[in-house]
């Protein structure tokens, strides 16, 4: 059984650099193209660090698995909620500022992508339907971002990059996003296998899997980008990628896969705990960025305590 651990530590490493050729890639193609700090941490860096839960919810529902994407997506929301933001927090010098209005309205779009998904699925079905409806939700809040353009002026390093110098640099950057994504597709076949062999192996269930295991391995890009970001104080880049990193698997991932091949879940009692705690990570989540407009690191010990809480309920539940 030590080489199931083994590979798997393996193929996170490498959704860990494949995610990391991408990102890398896509920041310097934005700064070529001129795009703003808050829509580069929201699109680059979020988008690209959901794209494993992309492939893997895809390979999942075709290999007839859909429990294990559902529960990578869960467990991923509940530790960027949660894990992710508390650790930030310490971090930070004084907290994560949340002052800004986009922040404000966006932390509203966030809890509604986080549950909605819930509410959707109380028939055990997520259909085209329902998928139709998590990507209009999607493109509604991207719309109304984009609309706010204009409050984004921060372009890194201070000043626009030069085309002429980055132009050289173009094609090799999109090789790179080309070969992390094919790397990323093949990784998240290789994870559904290990996770069914997990599941056989050690008697737990694909749904607790997909929960603790590669939900949280997905959300590293999240809780490594969210420290770097507290430290530098860059708090709107992190908080704009951790909502995007909950708002994308949420509606475009879900909503992509379940357009693309609906699906049924048998029972929904075995997501009984990680639904509960979604929603307690979702509205605990909110409070903290609408009360005094800060994320404090009093507040963190109380996302840090839900994650915890989370954490022991489904190991005693399993």
């Amino acid at each position: 059984m030590i080489w199931y651990f083994l590979f798997f530590v393996i193929c996170c490493a490498a959704l860990y650099f494949a995610g990391d050729w991408v990102v890398g890639g896509l920041s310097r193609i934005a700064k070529f193209l001129g795009w703003k700090e808050f829509v580069v941490a929201f699109f680059v860096m979020a988008l690209a660090a959901s794209l494993p839960n992309l492939f893997l919810a895809i390979m999942a529902v075709i290999n007839g698995v859909p429990e294990l994407a559902l529960g990578d997506v869960m467990g991923g929301n509940v530790v960027d909620m949660t894990l992710a933001v508390a650790l930030a927090a310490f971090f930070s010098k004084k907290g994560i500022d949340a002052k800004s209005r986009t922040v404000q309205t966006s932390i509203i779009f966030t809890f509604i992508a986080a549950v909605l998904p819930l509410m959707l699925l109380l028939d055990n079905n997520l259909s085209r339907v329902d998928g139709a409806i998590l990507l209009l939700l999607f493109f509604v809040y991207v719309y109304w971002l984009l609309s706010k353009k204009e409050r984004f002026k921060v372009i890194y390093n201070g000043h626009p990059v030069p085309i002429a110098k980055q132009l050289d640099r173009f094609l090799g950057d999109l090789a790179k996003i080309i070969a992390g994504i094919t790397v990323m597709m093949i990784v998240a076949q290789a994870i559904i296998y290990l996770a069914e062999g997990f599941s056989e192996s050690f008697a737990i269930s694909l749904p607790l899997i997909g929960i603790l295991v590669v939900g949280l391995g997905n959300s590293f890009p999240e809780i490594y980008f969210g420290i770097i970001s507290a430290r530098a104080g860059k708090t709107r880049m992190l908080l704009g990628d951790i909502m995007g990193a909950i708002i994308m698997p949420s509606t475009l991932v879900l909503g992509t896969v379940a357009m693309i091949s609906p699906f049924h879940i048998n029972g929904l009692t075995m997501f009984a705990a990680a639904r509960y705690f979604l929603l307690v990570a979702a509205t605990v989540f909110y409070v903290c960025v609408k009360t005094g407009q800060r994320v404090s690191k009093k507040e963190a010990f109380v996302l840090l305590f839900v994650y915890i809480s989370f954490l022991i309920t489904e190991i005693l539940a399993k």
